[in-house]
């Protein structure tokens, strides 16, 4: 497998309208990610992912876009944006986009065409279809709604929708709509951008003749149809092999053997993915489910191609709360998850606010909510006769504003994020959870991350070392082994609420080891290997000589 610097990065998202807000509209902006750049840097990270900021109406937090190449007022504009560009990359850091092309806005001047009229140009650049019995064409869900279709009185005709009403599909069979986004892709790259995060990429293709389904819930119809990986290599034909740049595709619905297709080597496609058997379709922790998932992908793409490796973002609820102790155990817990994260085989993402240990929030009504995939569900259950409580409560920990609160900044009103009144209330544990605290405490995550990135540039292992579980069949603890060349190193994790006994396996020689990070202060290099007892949420890190 090549070596490439893209493969090397740590990745940290910035969310911004949840990051910094400096003219106190409750929005975070683009001006406040300039500002905290250096708080950035000092965590030691390579590349910031920048979610959208594109002209929006802001029906989906900027996933709506309705002009490609303008900068929202809530964000700043495009002198700003340039700005932070040069700043990021004059502290040595890359920057990297967050496309959609597989939707719209439905303000989009191309809609707005396209719906205008059954003869317009541009009709055929989204997809249009006559009801079918009177109804809906067929019966595919959407992710945000009942259905993917919306009528159109004035032309008598359905839209499709993946997600909600104001976001309506791209057609990418005409081929008009391809060589467009390409070109807009081009515009970016041409700035000095340093990517694309492509967001549901792998719903650009449609099934053709737009059956019905059996099962229509089970919406992984939407995703990796045939033509997929056609669009891709002409994407990356077209623009992406032309430029330097790391790319990062959104793709829900696949197994290793899919992904592979995608991000292989040899396949001139993307660089490399996100998949979703984790994020998605883990709910709550399941050590023996997420080692399984570890080795399939590792064993998958082995050799070919390039994994990711989160368990938190903008859409998902904060790792140390879903999967994690956010209590009592929150500091170990914390550190134990990001230990797991940056020595996993693939490229570590980290989520804004993440690296102090931020949890998921906890608000009392569904009014104090604003995602719009969380609302709509609410909407539609309530309307069947379910009780609102029980819905509520049903669907709390995986609303996506669990991890959009604001960036604790401090413990002075609304967390030092705003002067104003924030977009969506901050978490009530700012006083004791925020970024001064945590600087001024050397044993605080922060710094823990900032040790194991550290550790990431240092050692070739943590990026390109084999990958092997000696754990299989433990309910508890994770142990693994990264090895590369001649060097070792031994991972151990008890992932548990309670003190777990384990011993290594006698094959591994554990004569010489030297301690490289641990979780907990008084462990030291001294510590015997077998028959160790492990405490709550325990991460160690050890070199075998």
């Amino acid at each position: 497998m090549n070596k490439t610097w893209w493969k090397e990065a740590v990745v940290y998202q910035v969310y911004w309208r949840s990051f910094y807000d400096t003219n106190g509209d409750g929005y975070g902006d683009l001006e406040g990610v300039i500002e905290k750049l250096d708080y950035i840097k000092e965590l030691g990270v390579d590349v910031i992912w920048l979610n959208p900021c594109y002209e929006s109406p802001d029906f989906d937090n900027g996933y709506d876009i309705s002009d490609y190449t303008s900068i929202m007022d809530k964000a700043g504009n495009m002198e700003t944006w340039e700005r932070l560009l040069h700043e990021v990359h004059q502290r040595g850091m890359r920057l990297i986009m967050d496309l959609v092309v597989n939707h719209t806005s439905n303000q989009h001047p191309w809609f707005i065409e396209s719906r205008s009229s059954k003869s317009n140009p541009k009709r055929d650049w989204y997809i249009w279809k006559d009801p079918k019995d009177g109804k809906e064409p067929n019966n595919w869900r959407s992710y945000f709604t009942p259905s993917v279709w919306e009528f159109d009185e004035s032309t008598g005709q359905y839209y499709m929708h993946s997600f909600a009403v104001e976001q309506p599909d791209l057609n990418w069979e005409n081929e008009e709509v391809r060589q467009e986004i390409y070109k807009m892709m081009r515009f970016w790259l041409d700035k000095g951008i340093d990517g694309f995060r492509l967001d549901v990429i792998n719903l650009l293709a449609k099934l053709e003749g737009f059956p019905s389904v059996e099962n229509p819930n089970n919406i992984n119809y939407l995703g990796n149809n045939p033509g997929i990986h056609e669009y891709l290599q002409e994407m990356n034909r077209e623009v992406l092999q032309h430029y330097d740049i790391m790319t990062v595709g959104e793709i829900p619905f696949v197994t290793p053997e899919d992904g592979l297709l995608y991000v292989g080597e040899d396949r001139n496609e993307l660089h490399t993915l996100f998949h979703f058997e984790v994020a998605d379709d883990m709910p709550t922790w399941d050590m023996k489910r997420f080692k399984e998932i570890q080795t399939h992908w590792y064993e998958g793409l082995k050799g070919k191609g390039t994994n990711s490796q989160f368990l938190n973002n903008h859409d998902h609820t904060r790792q140390v709360t879903r999967y994690g102790n956010d209590q009592e155990y929150r500091i170990e817990s914390a550190k134990l998850l990001a230990t797991m994260i940056h020595t996993l085989p693939g490229i570590p993402y980290i989520y804004q606010g993440e690296e102090i240990g931020m949890t998921g929030v906890r608000f009392q009504s569904i009014d104090d909510y604003n995602d719009i995939a969380m609302k709509n569900k609410y909407k539609e259950e309530v309307g069947k006769g379910r009780d609102p409580e029980e819905v509520f409560e049903s669907l709390l920990l995986l609303s996506r504003d669990n991890s959009r609160t604001p960036i604790q900044w401090d413990d002075t009103e609304q967390a030092g994020f705003t002067s104003g009144t924030p977009w969506i209330k901050v978490n009530p544990n700012y006083k004791e959870i925020n970024v001064k605290q945590a600087l001024q405490d050397p044993s605080s995550v922060f710094y823990y991350y900032q040790k194991l990135i550290s550790l990431r540039k240092e050692n070739p292992v943590m990026t390109y070392g084999d990958y092997k579980d000696l754990s299989l069949g433990e309910e508890n603890v994770y142990v693994y082994t990264r090895t590369y060349e001649s060097e070792t190193w031994v991972v151990i994790l008890n992932h548990a609420d309670v003190e777990t006994d384990y011993s290594l396996p006698e094959n591994l020689d554990t004569q010489s080891v030297e301690l490289i990070i641990a979780n907990y202060s008084d462990v030291t290099g001294e510590d015997h290997l077998q028959n160790t007892t492990l405490r709550p949420h325990e991460a160690r890190i050890y070199k075998l000589n």
